[in-house]
């Protein structure tokens, strides 16, 4: 009997050979020679497969499964080397031969981690709903085994050791939640893929939940996957889950390095990136900042982009009604991890709000906080070796100060938040190259020019409630506005083609920043301040010419008018009062001459 007495010791031995050398002896395989282990690991797997015989203690039931944990191990050998077709076929072998079997407490961990390993498999080659049919059938047993019995189920290792090493019911069940764990893990991977993002959301916060709960999860992957789930609750507007996603991730973050990995055999992969995975949550923690403030600010403005008191007002007293019942219903299948870990991500949450900043002073606050993680994010991506990353970051450390202007009464203080935008953005342009940089410098162009546009807009409200105009505002006025014209004809430029001409029909990506621009523009000219009335004449000329540009295109292209309704409508009103408003003026002019 070759298994029998110290025969099966020996294969024993043979086999937990097989795994330290996959799991243990690979990694340290050279780069000539990749898959060396997992070779000898499936030379040792097929001598233990040759020893097995039905003369084993416990029959024909005991050496299915047994042969059916060989055949996994094979199959997950061949995928490992790439060998997807032959990974697949010891894979149906294994539940093939524990079909009659798979709610067993000897059976149900292997089968659900064979629908597992072909799930991934079915991945690789790009089958994804082949693979949700693997994982969702694993899901199913699960549940059904959990609903029907309950007790910790055998590891698949313990069908090759002794009795005396078996695992205890503790060390069953951890492992049995982790191989249900992972199924959890690739579902949400697949239904990513299958766009069904809102699924991928649920089972990938659950996943998370009981990577924590099981402590079966390296930090920095965790962190990662907690800060990317924070954006699906960004824009969801769930500010609450998003923050303690992000807590919790800068949370298990800092455990990188500290704390032995909890998966067996392995370190953690990104160990030698941990600057830029702290950056990248630092980014994430910037759009969050960045999405409350702008979000507030749909609530509070009116028809003309201003703060509404009377909305203010109203929100406050609703606020002051709902957040406790709010807080007090908080669900806890939102929150992660254990008391140690709930109450530093409880601190960290309190760091910073998750409702909507009503008034300066709380929009400040979500400011701060989103300032501080620029800084943060711009330590590790520098100008130099990550341009578009750079700029991406200074680019919402832009919107984080237009967004506060919006609550700031004081205009002059407006004024110079928009000035801190200019003093950022000019430089980056300036040094960016054209050829190699076309669209992030249009992006530039067009907030350069947006960004004195509104300053302008600023100077003129404040000169506004001056007794008389003086001659310092006049030229500040003048400035802005000749600078927003420049940024906006810079842009324009870009749109031509190599021999300056402007395309005739503009693409839909850049259908509305074009027209927006040439209505600026219009706009513009119409509010330089001229003592000379030739040059004030010229000036409403060019205005029309802008403004009858924008009216055309939308004749000669019916399509473009939802894309520029508003601006249309006025640009129209212009082309019927611009000419009477001209002739009125030479006439003035005439009678001096």
């Amino acid at each position: 009997m070759a298994a029998a007495g110290g025969g099966w010791t020996a294969v024993c031995e043979k086999f937990r050979a097989a795994r330290t050398l996959s799991a243990v002896e690979s990694l340290k395989d050279p780069e000539t020679e990749p898959y060396r282990s997992k070779y000898s690991a499936r030379a040792l797997l097929q001598e233990v497969k040759q020893l097995l015989s039905a003369a084993e203690e416990g029959g024909e039931a005991v050496l299915a499964v047994r042969r059916a944990v060989l055949e996994y191990e094979l199959g997950v050998n061949h995928t490992d080397t790439e060998e997807l077709s032959a990974g697949d076929e010891h894979l149906q072998r294994c539940t093939q031969l524990l079909e009659p079997h798979r709610l067993s407490p000897d059976c149900v961990s292997l089968y659900i981690q064979a629908q597992n390993n072909l799930g991934i498999l079915w991945s690789q080659r790009d089958e994804i709903e082949t693979a949700q049919t693997y994982l969702e059938s694993a899901e199913a047993l699960y549940n059904q085994y959990m609903k029907e019995d309950g007790n910790p189920p055998l590891d698949p290792s313990e069908h090759f050791m002794a009795e005396e090493e078996k695992l205890t019911d503790q060390e069953r069940s951890k492992r049995f939640e982790k191989a249900y764990t992972h199924t959890l893990y690739y579902l949400a991977q697949v239904y990513q893929h299958l766009e069904m993002i809102e699924k991928a959301a649920q089972y990938c916060h659950t996943t998370l939940k009981r990577q924590l709960e099981y402590c079966g999860y390296y930090p920095v992957e965790w962190a990662r996957n907690a800060a990317t789930l924070s954006q699906y609750y960004l824009s969801k507007e769930c500010f609450m889950e998003a923050r303690h996603c992000l807590a919790a991730a800068s949370v298990i973050f800092s455990q990188a390095g500290q704390v032995p990995s909890a998966e067996d055999y392995e370190t953690e992969p990104d160990q030698q990136d941990l600057p830029e995975r702290k950056a990248e949550i630092a980014r994430c923690w910037i759009k969050y900042c960045l999405n409350l403030l702008q979000s507030a600010r749909k609530l509070l403005e009116d028809n003309i982009g201003e703060l509404d008191p009377d909305r203010q007002l109203e929100l406050k007293a609703q606020r002051k009604k709902e957040e406790d019942e709010k807080e007090k219903g908080r669900k806890k299948a939102v929150l992660f991890g254990t008391s140690d870990i709930c109450d530093s991500v409880l601190a960290m949450e309190e760091k910073v709000s998750s409702v909507y900043p009503l008034d300066f002073q709380e929009a400040r606050e979500v400011f701060l906080v989103g300032q501080n993680y620029v800084q943060e994010a711009k330590e590790f991506f520098q100008v130099d070796g990550y341009v578009t990353d750079h700029i991406e970051i200074v680019q919402d450390h832009s919107a984080l100060f237009k967004v506060l202007a919006f609550f700031e009464e004081d205009y002059e203080r407006r004024c110079k938040m928009h000035k801190r935008r200019i003093d950022m953005l000019e430089p980056i342009y300036t040094d960016l190259n054209p050829q190699y940089y076309l669209l992030v410098r249009r992006q530039l162009q067009c907030e350069l020019a947006d960004t004195y546009y509104e300053m302008m807009d600023l100077k003129v409200a404040i000169g506004n409630r001056l007794e008389k105009l003086d001659s310092h505002t006049v030229k500040k006025i003048n400035s802005l506005a000749q600078f927003a014209i420049k940024y906006y004809e810079l842009f324009l430029d870009s749109l031509r083609n190599p021999d300056k001409v402007f395309p005739e029909k503009l693409e839909e990506d850049v259908l509305r920043p074009a027209m927006v621009a040439k209505f600026h523009i219009a706009r513009l000219y119409g509010k330089l301040i001229t003592s000379d009335s030739k040059k004030q004449l010229e000036n409403m000329q060019t205005s029309l010419e802008y403004y009858t540009f924008l009216v055309d295109y939308c004749e000669k292209y019916p399509d473009a008018v939802p894309a520029v309704e508003t601006e249309l409508e006025l640009s129209k009103e212009m082309v019927n009062l611009l000419p009477a408003s001209m002739e009125r003026l030479r006439a003035k002019v005439s009678s001096f001459v």
